[in-house]
C-alpha cells in the first residue's frame, strides 16, 4: 500500500541521488531569455507556495522570467492546445499522454509527486475514516448523503476523483448532483473553503492542503490509499503546432526543472517543516 512512510523513503532517496548528482547551474539562453516564457499549470503548484520558492532561483540562474497561468489541468493543456504557453506542467497522466499523442506536446518528463487526501469535518458523519480505500470512503458518503464538494472544473484532481467514483461504482452527478454532491467550478483553494463553511468533504492534494489556512472544522480522514498518488509531468508546448513557442527558453525551464538543481528546489519547499511534493525526475515515478 501506497503510504506516507513511502513518500518519506522516497525522498530520502530522491536526496541520495541529488548528493550523488551534484547541482550544476544551466546556461542562459538566447538574447532573448528575459522577454520570459508563460507556464500553464495546475492551481496546486500555485496556491501550495511551490511556484514561489523555485522560480525565483531558476529565473535568477538562467534570466529567464515565468508568467505562471494557474488553472485546472484540463484547461491548461486546452491553453497549450492553444498555443497560448510554452510550457505545460500538469497531474493527469492519461490526459498528458493524449496531449502527447496527439501531437500538441513533445518531451514531456516526469518531475515530481505527492498524494491527494479526503478531508472532511472532524465529526465524520459518513464514518470516511473508517474506510481503507478511497472508493469505500465513497460509498459511505454517498450511502449518507453527506455534503461533498467536487472541483467540477475538469482538473487533475477532479479527474482523480472522478476515477475514484467510478471504481466505487457510484454515479454522484447522477445521483446526488446539487443535493449531496456539489459541483463548483472552481479551483483548489474555494474547494476547500466551501468544504470547510459546509462541513463537507472533498479532495485535495496534500501540498494545497499543507498551505490551506481556513480549515475550520476540516481534518485529513483518509490517506495512504495507492488511488491517491499523485504525479506531475511537464512539457513542452509543439513548436512545429505553434511557431511562436519559445522552444530554447521552455527547453530551459524543463531541463532547469527536471536537472538535480531544480529537484532539489523542488524538494526544500516546505510547509511547518513537511515537503510539498517529493522530487521524480530520476525515479521516473
Amino acid at each position: 500500500m501506497f503510504t506516507r512512510l513511502h513518500l518519506r523513503l522516497a525522498g530520502l532517496i530522491g536526496a541520495v541521488a541529488l548528493a550523488v548528482f551534484p547541482p550544476a547551474a544551466p546556461a542562459q539562453v538566447g538574447s532573448e531569455a528575459n522577454s520570459g516564457i508563460v507556464v500553464a499549470s495546475t492551481t496546486s503548484t500555485e496556491q501550495s507556495g511551490l511556484f514561489g520558492h523555485i522560480l525565483p532561483l531558476f529565473t535568477r540562474e538562467t534570466g529567464i522570467a515565468v508568467k505562471v497561468v494557474a488553472v485546472g489541468t484540463g484547461q491548461a493543456l486546452d491553453i497549450g492546445r492553444r498555443g497560448d504557453a510554452d510550457v505545460v506542467f500538469v497531474h493527469d497522466r492519461a490526459a498528458e499522454d493524449r496531449f502527447v499523442a496527439e501531437a500538441w506536446g513533445v518531451d514531456r518528463r516526469d518531475v515530481m509527486y505527492n498524494d491527494f487526501v479526503l478531508v472532511g469535518p472532524k465529526s465524520d458523519p459518513a464514518d470516511a475514516a473508517q474506510a481503507k480505500t478511497l472508493a469505500d470512503a465513497l460509498r459511505r458518503i454517498a450511502a449518507r448523503q453527506a455534503v461533498f464538494i467536487s472541483r467540477g472544473d475538469k482538473s487533475g484532481t477532479h479527474a482523480a476523483e472522478l476515477r475514484s467514483w467510478q471504481q466505487a461504482g457510484i454515479e454522484p452527478q447522477a445521483d446526488g448532483r446539487g443535493k449531496w454532491y456539489r459541483e463548483i467550478g472552481a479551483g483548489m483553494g474555494q474547494a476547500l473553503n466551501t468544504a470547510a463553511a459546509l462541513g463537507a468533504y472533498t479532495v485535495s492534494d496534500r501540498g494545497t492542503w499543507l498551505a490551506f489556512k481556513n480549515r475550520g472544522d476540516l481534518t485529513i480522514v483518509l490517506q495512504g490509499d495507492p488511488a491517491l498518488f499523485n504525479p506531475y509531468g511537464v512539457m513542452l508546448v509543439n513548436p512545429a503546432k505553434h511557431p511562436q513557442v519559445k522552444a530554447a527558453q521552455g527547453r530551459a525551464f524543463i531541463n532547469w526543472l527536471t536537472s538535480p538543481v531544480g529537484q532539489q528546489a523542488i524538494a526544500s519547499t516546505r510547509i511547518h517543516g513537511e515537503p510539498l511534493f517529493f522530487p521524480s525526475a530520476k525515479t521516473g515515478l
